[in-house]
């Protein structure tokens, strides 16, 4: 489907090398890319709607030194959504309180009745759009009820309940950020791995380098949440592996299409 790459660390760092790996499997992810950087006050977010390893723009950032403790990126081969700037990710809002959110995704939401309003006010088409809206509508809720700003325990503990409702018959592979945090979730076995990289931590949806680094995979049916490349918090595991169904997989994209 896609792939998703991130980096969280304790100081700005010269990403290059692991960014032009994770772009070069552009030819088999080839609908969009996207990279934010987000250790500024406020992000810097470019993306578009071609395979990366066609992009002048891209190339050219490439050779400049891309410098960053906290950063995602992204390889879109489309499956719900048209190819369009507006379904490529990353995908950004804000909360209430004038928190940034940002979220890439790998996977397909097949059946959360909670998404399904958020159809109408989206901009794009995509699921993983959805997803974003909801964690926004769910912190707003939980702001109103408690009256103040949520703590990072608070939006920790709220982020969490979702991903367990949410991975119910879902695929959901997850990096997500608050401007504090790197929220981290799979629960397909072998698509998203992680490994120590100058003092921070490295994500990526296939290992970088496999003949060179070292890759564990991420804990599985669990949030995970980092703060300067450690971790800092871990949630419950709910245990909801998603097993891919063919059938469920050519049903899903035959009602999209219309067919």
């Amino acid at each position: 489907m896609c792939e998703l790459f991130g980096f969280s660390g304790p100081a700005r760092r010269r990403l290059n090398r692991p960014l032009e790996e994770f772009f070069s499997h552009s030819s088999q992810h080839p609908n969009g890319w996207g990279l934010a950087l987000l250790d500024g006050s406020l992000p810097e977010i470019d993306k578009e709607p071609l395979a990366a390893d066609r992009s002048a723009y891209l190339r050219a950032r490439l050779r400049e030194p891309v410098l960053s403790s906290f950063l995602l990126a992204h390889i879109r081969y489309a499956t719900i959504g048209s190819i369009e700037r507006r379904n490529c990710h990353p995908f950004t809002g804000l909360d209430a309180e004038g928190r940034r959110w940002t979220l890439i995704h790998n996977g397909t939401v097949f059946d959360s009745p909670e998404l399904e309003d958020l159809a109408r006010v989206q901009e794009g088409e995509t699921d993983s759009e959805r997803i974003l809206l909801q964690i926004l509508r769910l912190m707003d809720r939980e702001r109103a009820k408690a009256g103040r700003p949520l703590s990072e325990g608070e939006r920790f503990r709220v982020l969490d309940r979702f991903m367990v409702s949410l991975s119910e018959r879902n695929k959901i592979n997850l990096l997500i950020s608050d401007g504090d945090l790197l929220y981290v979730h799979t629960n397909q076995e072998g698509t998203l791995f992680c490994r120590s990289w100058e003092k921070g931590t490295l994500f990526s949806t296939s290992p970088l380098f496999p003949d060179l680094w070292d890759w564990k995979q991420v804990p599985m049916t669990r949030l995970l949440a980092y703060r300067k490349g450690s971790l800092a918090y871990v949630g419950a595991d709910h245990g909801r592996v998603y097993v891919p169904n063919p059938d469920q997989i050519r049903l899903l994209y035959l009602s999209f299409s219309g067919l």
